[in-house]
């Protein structure tokens, strides 16, 4: 295993200077990517002041909500880029009417907060420290992998610069909109280090980035050594905790939106993952044999989820940890635990 994945700590230097492996990733995506597109019209109220617009099954497009209060209106995730962020920008200004806006991403990742700069002096930018760190750190790296996934990535993140946010928070920020309050909550190191889910607690609804996809297997952004930021067996613990508490109403990074069954898929595959994988990696499996056979496993467990190709990822991951007495950090130093 490599160094870095034995000792996932960064500095700012990690990510200005090295990005993740770029074939691997063009390989994950495909070679031919469609326009990822933002269809603000395609948008649809599912809880009361809560609208989704929602991904329309392409690929880097993620779900992106409005949730409205009396005085204020949050939005969830930017899309990818300057004229998505533009247009998600204009539709909140519209939902709003007069209504101060926020801007909050669940993650740092290009399709989720690339588009922030064009939420500057519109809206209050939110984010907790660790996805602050992140975007510092990977968002020049992973800016630069993006522009290769094709013309039309490429297209859409000309001009982009990553954002910070205005406003940092710890582990827990709660939001007042007037007369309903949203809670930010960071959850530690799992799909990145700087994941965050965003509960509306009055309906019931919960935003959950790409910590849980709708019929799509785990993405594990897993590129040693440039980038081992993900972590199975974090993933897994906040997917216990998200499980337990459960939501009516459940927004994915992708796919389309559900129930507290999304979160409860999510975890069991997590779960049958990391035992398949370590019971073949206890047995001295090499990982490439450990990959073609837990890969053939989950298809036939998971025959209608697309994505296959981020099994092989999952288990790199798993073995690593399994090599490194199973967990790194969950989260920076001086971080507390996860909140419940």
């Amino acid at each position: 295993m490599t160094e870095a994945a034995e000792t996932p700590e960064r500095t700012e230097a990690d990510g200005a200077t090295e990005t993740p492996e770029a074939g691997g990733a063009i390989e994950m995506a495909g070679e031919a990517m469609p326009d990822p597109v933002v269809q603000v019209a395609g948008a649809r109220e599912i809880a009361r002041d809560v609208v989704v617009i929602p991904d329309q099954g392409v690929p880097l497009v993620p779900n992106i909500g409005i949730i409205g209060g009396r005085d204020a209106v949050l939005v969830v995730e930017t899309g990818l880029g300057l004229r998505n962020a533009e247009a998600v920008r204009e539709f909140a200004a519209e939902y709003a009417r007069g209504r101060k806006l926020y801007l909050t991403t669940t993650h740092f990742h290009p399709e989720h907060a690339f588009g922030a700069q064009a939420f500057a002096g519109a809206a209050t930018y939110l984010a907790n420290r660790d996805q602050a760190a992140d975007l510092r750190e990977r968002g020049a790296g992973y800016l630069e992998m993006f522009r290769r996934l094709g013309a039309p990535v490429a297209r859409r993140l000309a001009g982009v610069v990553p954002s910070g946010p205005d406003r940092l928070y710890d582990r827990t920020y709660d939001l007042d909109l007037g007369g309903r309050v949203v809670r930010l909550r960071a959850t530690g190191r799992a799909h990145s280090w700087g994941d965050q889910v965003v509960v509306v607690p009055d309906v019931d609804v919960l935003f959950t980035g790409d910590l849980v996809e709708a019929g799509q297997f785990a993405i594990f952004p897993w590129f040693p050594p440039h980038d081992t930021d993900v972590s199975g067996t974090h993933w897994l613990a906040v997917m216990r905790r998200l499980a337990a508490r459960g939501a009516r109403t459940v927004v994915p990074g992708h796919g389309a939106v559900g129930g507290p069954r999304l979160l409860t898929d999510v975890r069991d595959y997590l779960e049958l993952l990391r035992h398949e994988t370590w019971l073949r990696r206890d047995a001295a499996v090499s990982e490439r044999t450990i990959a073609d056979e837990v890969a053939e496993l989950m298809i036939r467990r998971y025959p209608r989820w697309t994505g296959q190709e981020w099994i092989a990822k999952g288990v790199g991951c798993l073995c690593s940890e399994h090599a490194h007495g199973e967990r790194g950090p969950a989260a920076r130093p001086g971080a507390t635990d996860l909140p419940r």
